[in-house]
């Protein structure tokens, strides 16, 4: 399994597409949310993925907060085969890429509240109450770097 760590500018019509409808099965068609998965973070953010035998295993966007510095975001986390291991070992690479290539001094998310275990497990602390977005219960959480 290879890391690739890219801009929107790197990446061929080919593999955007790829990555695209990934986005759109999983946080439209499955999760029936009607709403704008393509956005102007993908221009600036980094796409973090994993891909073996020519598919996507597990995919994030990592992006830098718009007035904080040296904070980033995590969205869009998608494992192809769930509870294979293949998310958490994303989220570990994405937080080295961040504290090591990027020097971030933290990471938030906002995760679905089922999947809080899974943030747990690589460090990340809850920093707010349930609220819901798009109809889905989420939770804040936060990963300090320093």
């Amino acid at each position: 399994m290879e890391l690739f760590i890219k801009k929107m500018k790197d990446f061929n019509a080919f593999e955007l597409h790829e990555l695209y409808k990934m986005r759109v099965d999983v946080f439209v068609v499955e999760q029936q949310c009607p709403y704008r998965e393509i956005d102007e973070i993908d221009e600036e953010a980094y796409h973090i993925y994993f891909k073996d035998d020519g598919e996507i295993k597990a995919y994030l966007r990592l992006f830098e907060d718009a007035e904080i510095k040296n904070r980033y975001h995590i969205g869009r986390v998608i494992s192809m085969q769930r509870r294979k291991g293949f998310a958490s070992r994303l989220l570990q690479r994405s937080i080295e890429f961040t504290k090591d290539d990027l020097k971030g001094e933290s990471i938030e998310l906002e995760a679905q509240t089922y999947a809080r275990t899974l943030y747990e497990k690589v460090g990340f602390k809850q920093i707010s109450s349930p609220f819901f977005e798009d109809g889905i219960e989420h939770i804040k959480m936060e990963l300090e770097l320093k």
